[in-house]
């Protein structure tokens, strides 16, 4: 079965609203467990305009009393340190030691992230950052659109995944619905574009506007490994309450009802 990671992001971006430490991200991080979440995701931007380093290091802690649940830190591999106390990406990977590095081509001013890697030029720099993480013991995934000749490069300059970037796929569905044949047709990209990773020795992850509304139907897609959700769940969470939030998404991946109130 695909497994839950759950983004914390918009946890801390309502923490950061207010002094103090309400609501806890660490509170929040233990929650999702007890639902059934299988990892927590973060991406630190440099800016900190949620997730802080000092959160890092806190759900790093905390998941060392939990080792089967994987800690996946997303951001750009080449943001360096800032005089705000942004202290890199590198030494986020350094420090936190997590299971899963994602890799993200996004730039400071970015709302959020909207493509994946152009891999058609010059890798070397990136190699070297993957070869880096990978030596601090994590699984390197790169942020990749769901293109053929884009994910043909990725394997060869050392990612162990890819993460499909579903922004895309959610749009259609979300403007035509589920069962509409352009929802179908942008399934099928993507399920083309995991089958191609697979065949290519990659892991694949996906991320990005995934809902209660569209996981029925991107859950088809069997090569997926993993999927992150932060903001939809959070979002859900507010009306339904994160435990039976994080569950009903949970059932959604297995092909159960997606009613948050649903019994298991």
């Amino acid at each position: 079965m695909t497994a839950l990671s759950v983004n914390l992001n918009k946890v801390a971006l309502l923490r950061n609203a207010r002094d103090g430490d309400a609501p806890s991200l660490t509170d929040a991080a233990i929650r999702v467990i007890e639902a059934g979440a299988d990892g927590i995701t973060v991406h630190p931007r440099p800016d900190q305009r949620h997730i802080r380093p000092a959160d890092v290091f806190d759900l790093a802690e905390l998941l060392e009393d939990h080792p089967s649940i994987e800690f996946n830190i997303e951001g750009n591999p080449f943001a360096g340190p800032r005089d705000n106390g942004y202290p890199g990406f590198d030494a986020l990977i350094e420090q936190a030691k997590p299971q899963q590095a994602t890799l993200v081509p996004d730039s400071d001013q970015q709302l959020t992230s909207d493509h994946g890697f152009d891999l058609s030029g010059s890798n070397a720099e990136l190699m070297e950052k993957i070869r880096h993480y990978r030596d601090e013991g994590a699984r390197v995934s790169l942020f990749m659109d769901p293109a053929p000749e884009q994910i043909a490069l990725a394997r060869p300059i050392g990612a162990d995944r890819i993460e499909l970037y579903t922004g895309p796929f959610a749009d259609t569905v979300a403007e035509f619905g589920i069962d509409h044949p352009r929802s179908r047709e942008a399934l099928a990209t993507y399920q083309t574009a995991a089958q191609q990773a697979a065949r290519a020795g990659l892991g694949v992850n996906a991320g990005h506007d995934l809902d209660l509304d569209n996981l029925p139907l991107f859950r088809n897609i069997e090569e997926v490994a993993e999927v992150s959700i932060g903001h939809a769940l959070i979002a859900r969470a507010l009306h339904c309450g994160l435990a039976a939030t994080v569950q009903a998404f949970k059932r959604a991946l297995c092909g159960g009802p997606t009613n948050p109130d649903a019994n298991e």
